[in-house]
Protein backbone atom coordinates (compact mmCIF):
# COMPACT_ATOMS: atom_id res chain seq x y z
CA UNK A 1 0.00 0.00 0.00
CA UNK A 2 1.56 3.27 -1.13
CA UNK A 3 1.55 5.95 1.06
CA UNK A 4 -0.81 9.04 0.56
CA UNK A 5 1.08 11.52 1.09
CA UNK A 6 3.81 10.74 -1.58
CA UNK A 7 2.94 11.63 -4.78
CA UNK A 8 2.96 8.68 -7.30
CA UNK A 9 4.48 10.19 -10.50
CA UNK A 10 7.54 11.61 -7.71
CA UNK A 11 10.21 8.98 -7.08
CA UNK A 12 13.45 8.82 -5.38
CA UNK A 13 15.55 8.06 -8.04
CA UNK A 14 14.00 10.96 -10.51
CA UNK A 15 16.26 14.01 -10.89
CA UNK A 16 16.02 17.41 -9.79
CA UNK A 17 15.39 18.38 -13.02
CA UNK A 18 12.82 16.09 -13.85
CA UNK A 19 10.89 16.76 -11.05
CA UNK A 20 11.00 20.93 -11.60
CA UNK A 21 10.67 20.75 -14.74
CA UNK A 22 7.49 18.40 -15.06
CA UNK A 23 5.77 20.38 -11.31
CA UNK A 24 7.55 23.86 -11.41
CA UNK A 25 5.77 24.79 -7.58
CA UNK A 26 8.66 22.56 -6.82
CA UNK A 27 10.72 24.70 -6.89
CA UNK A 28 9.87 26.74 -3.86
CA UNK A 29 10.45 22.95 -1.74
CA UNK A 30 13.98 22.57 -2.89
CA UNK A 31 14.85 26.08 -2.35
CA UNK A 32 13.06 25.65 1.43
CA UNK A 33 16.37 23.17 1.75
CA UNK A 34 19.03 25.39 0.61
CA UNK A 35 20.04 27.30 3.62
CA UNK A 36 20.42 23.20 5.48
CA UNK A 37 22.47 22.18 2.46
CA UNK A 38 24.85 25.23 2.33
CA UNK A 39 24.24 25.30 -1.06
CA UNK A 40 21.22 26.12 -3.78
CA UNK A 41 20.44 22.59 -4.51
CA UNK A 42 18.90 23.95 -7.88
CA UNK A 43 22.37 24.86 -8.96
CA UNK A 44 24.31 22.39 -7.63
CA UNK A 45 22.61 19.18 -7.98
CA UNK A 46 20.15 19.74 -10.54
CA UNK A 47 21.22 16.40 -12.38
CA UNK A 48 21.22 14.47 -9.00
CA UNK A 49 18.38 12.35 -7.65
CA UNK A 50 16.30 13.24 -4.96
CA UNK A 51 17.62 10.07 -3.22
CA UNK A 52 21.15 11.10 -3.52
CA UNK A 53 20.50 15.10 -2.96
CA UNK A 54 19.01 14.20 0.92
CA UNK A 55 21.49 11.60 1.66
CA UNK A 56 23.82 14.13 1.07
CA UNK A 57 22.48 16.64 2.82
CA UNK A 58 20.83 14.69 5.39
CA UNK A 59 17.78 15.60 4.47
CA UNK A 60 14.38 13.58 5.62
CA UNK A 61 13.89 11.56 2.30
CA UNK A 62 10.47 10.89 3.49
CA UNK A 63 9.37 14.25 4.52
CA UNK A 64 10.92 15.56 1.31
CA UNK A 65 8.83 13.54 -0.47
CA UNK A 66 6.04 14.05 1.20
CA UNK A 67 6.50 18.05 0.88
CA UNK A 68 7.39 18.09 -3.12
CA UNK A 69 4.03 15.68 -3.44
CA UNK A 70 2.24 18.55 -1.13
CA UNK A 71 3.23 21.29 -3.13
CA UNK A 72 2.03 19.09 -6.36
CA UNK A 73 -1.39 18.51 -4.69
CA UNK A 74 -1.78 22.67 -4.25
CA UNK A 75 -1.08 23.54 -8.01
CA UNK A 76 -4.23 21.06 -8.83
CA UNK A 77 -7.51 21.91 -9.77
CA UNK A 78 -10.15 20.98 -7.18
Amino acid sequence: MSDPLIAPHITPDMTLLDVVHTHPATEAVFRSYDAKAGACLLCTALFDSIETVAARHHIDLARLLNELGQAIRAQLPA
